[in-house]
């Protein structure tokens, strides 16, 4: 294989045309189609390896849009200068990156890529999904993709392991699924790392809550409250956490226990733990819960799960419990009360033969406020409660809602319009309000939060 001649890609030149056949000899594509698989072939078997690796990004569009000239040239095919550009552009990120998806990733914003086999790929864009015109050649071109990705991680993907999960360089998360498990060729799910994490004004900007919301949450962080966030898948769950991690003070020690690293804590004094799945001989797995228990004995201030979804449950409840104020964790929920369902559930798959009382005792010791986001159907993400885990009424978990988000309606283009119903009932954890001093605030903003109107700008 053999690069282009007097331009440093490469060290050998390209071979004159007469070393294959003469331009009149050769067969001619019978469509555009056909003519530009013939291009990317001929291309392809005149790039050499070592040359590609060593180049720069841009360089190497350069050098291989030049190839792309000569052989068209040669050829006598006819391109104009968009497509040789364009061809050069999708030889390089079949190369070095994602193929057709390089441009997807690039655009910030975009939140989820979704492939579903090689023709249909659907993006989420400001909380709507549509159906992107980008596609792949066929099957094994994105099945080449998958492999890729898996590869990176030191993962396999095929028929006799068809399921991974993975993540990008840019810290996205990756899930791949092969055939026979997936019966209309490889499917590929990729929920994007946000470059930059939104603080409080940004979210009062986008509709996500109240300015007096906010105001309670970011009270809720300096006063050390143990946080669990509940939503649904895209909600809008880890956003909101890296809000709140921005009013942990800097001094303190934080320990960050994630499947797939998404937090962007601000502070200096940050640990970050990733799981780690099996190996490809079937050892070395690393779970949540190992990480979580690991965590409790590096001193740490605060520990902060990505996501509980198993029987690490107990031991966020352990740590919330054992002097590690100020801990959050995020979970899948449709409600706040369901939230606490679930933590007690997936207690239970970690600790068979607890009594339920007992982890409800341990819960209601352990959390201090849950807060619910959900996706609404104008795309619009939203908190919808805030709720204080008070106590006990016998064997039932007691609940107050702080926050409630009612819709009252819809604006002229369509968002959905509403308002807070507050409750001023003293919460359950007011004494520690009051010993970080901020108890007056907290009921200076639910009294201002009174018929509040939350307007959505999204």
């Amino acid at each position: 294989m053999n690069a282009v001649p007097n331009s440093g890609f490469g060290r050998r030149p390209v071979p004159q045309p007469a070393t294959t056949a003469p331009a009149e000899d050769l067969p001619r594509s019978s469509t555009p189609e056909d003519a530009m698989a013939e291009m990317r072939l001929l291309c392809l078997a005149r790039l050499e390896p070592a040359a590609v690796a060593a180049l720069p990004q841009d360089r190497l569009i350069t050098e291989v849009e030049r190839l792309i000239s000569e052989i068209a040239t040669d050829r006598r095919v006819q391109m104009n200068g968009r497509e040789q550009r364009g061809l050069a552009l999708e030889l390089v990120n079949d190369m070095l990156g994602l193929g057709p998806l390089e441009r997807l990733l690039a655009d910030d914003g975009i939140a989820d890529i979704m492939v579903n086999g090689p023709f249909r790929v659907f993006v989420e864009r400001h909380g709507k999904v549509t159906q992107s015109d980008v596609k792949f050649r066929d099957e094994q071109h994105l099945a080449g993709i998958c492999q890729r990705i898996a590869v990176a991680v030191g993962r396999r993907i095929d028929e006799s392991s068809p399921m991974v999960d993975a993540r990008l360089k840019d810290g996205s998360r990756v899930n791949i699924v092969f055939p026979p498990l997936a019966l209309d060729g490889p499917c590929l799910s990729i929920r994007k790392f946000g470059r930059s994490s939104m603080g409080f004004q940004k979210l009062i900007e986008l509709g996500a809550m109240s300015r007096h919301v906010a105001n309670i949450l970011q009270i809720a962080g300096k006063a050390r409250l143990n946080v669990i966030i509940s939503g649904g898948t895209g909600s809008g769950k880890t956003t909101l956490m890296n809000a709140m991690s921005r009013m942990i003070d800097p001094s303190e020690r934080i320990i960050t226990v994630e499947d797939a690293a998404e937090l962007q804590l601000q502070q200096p004094h940050v640990v970050r733990l990733e799981t780690r799945p099996l190996s490809l001989e079937g050892k070395g797995e690393v779970t949540q819960r190992d990480l979580v228990r690991n965590a409790l004995r590096m001193r740490p201030d605060r520990i902060i799960i990505g996501e509980v979804r198993g029987g690490e449950a107990f031991d966020m409840l352990q740590a919330m419990n054992t002097g590690h104020d100020g801990s959050m964790s995020t979970i899948h929920a449709n409600t706040t009360r369901d939230a606490v369902i679930r933590i007690e559930n997936m207690v239970q798959m970690g600790q068979m033969g607890l009594p339920s009382k007992a982890i409800r005792t341990q819960i209601i010791g352990a959390v201090n406020l849950i807060i619910q986001v959900e996706r609404h159907r104008d795309g619009g993400r939203r908190v919808t409660q805030i709720t204080d885990v008070c106590g006990m009424e016998g064997d039932i978990i007691t609940l107050n809602d702080i926050f409630r988000f009612e819709i009252s309606g819809e604006s002229p283009t369509g968002r959905i319009q509403g308002r807070y119903l507050v409750s001023r009932a003293r919460p359950s954890f007011s004494q520690q309000l009051a010993y970080f001093g901020v108890e007056r605030a907290w009921q200076q903003a639910l009294e201002e939060a009174v018929n509040e109107t939350l307007e959505p700008q999204w």
